[in-house]
């Protein structure tokens, strides 16, 4: 268990049997937390600073968690926000070419795991998808969430949820197939 999950559940034993109960449910998150965050940023410290910050407005925050609801979902709504601001945050410090290129270098940053080609190119797929497609993606497909869990994450439509799921499902499989993703099936160039 990581220092995260260490810091929980060392305040868990602080609050009440129900406090603590939610703070163990928040630690075992905190791997598809570090999973979402590393995807997002493409930085292991980048990542853990945003996980440590999730976790600490989650606990701050306990409060406003309804009981029975999704609390991965909660989890990622309160990461996905945190991302959002701190990108709006870096927009204003810097200027608009200042900010694109600190985009543009972070994800071009290689992957501490790179040794495997096809995780290369997983990962050069996923990062040739639009920002919005690749959270779907990721939310739905690598943390399983639902289509209305995923939309409540990003704050979206289910119908958009759906819409940028296939299509970021098809540019994917054309880029792993090393087809053009661009061109329409069907289509000869």
């Amino acid at each position: 268990m990581g220092y995260a999950g260490r810091q929980l559940r060392k305040h868990g034993a602080e609050g009440g049997n129900a406090s603590v109960s939610l703070r163990d449910d928040i630690a075992a998150e905190i791997p598809r937390l570090r999973r979402y965050a590393w995807v997002l940023l493409r930085d292991a410290t980048a990542a853990d600073d945003l996980v440590q910050d999730c976790l600490e407005r989650a606990i701050s925050r306990e409060h406003l968690f309804q009981p029975g609801t999704n609390l991965r979902a909660w989890l990622f709504t309160i990461m996905h926000n945190l991302h959002v601001n701190a990108i709006t945050r870096a927009r204003r410090m810097v200027s608009a070419d200042s900010a694109q290129e600190a985009v543009d270098k972070q994800r071009a940053a290689s992957p501490a795991q790179g040794d495997s080609l096809v995780l290369r190119d997983l990962e050069r797929a996923l990062a040739a998808l639009s920002v919005e497609q690749r959270a779907v993606v990721l939310l739905i497909g690598v943390e399983g969430l639902s289509y209305a869990e995923a939309a409540s994450v990003l704050d979206v439509p289910m119908g958009t949820i759906m819409s940028r799921l296939a299509r970021g499902r098809e540019k994917l499989r054309r880029l792993m197939d090393g087809e053009d993703p661009e061109s329409k099936p069907g289509k000869t160039p």
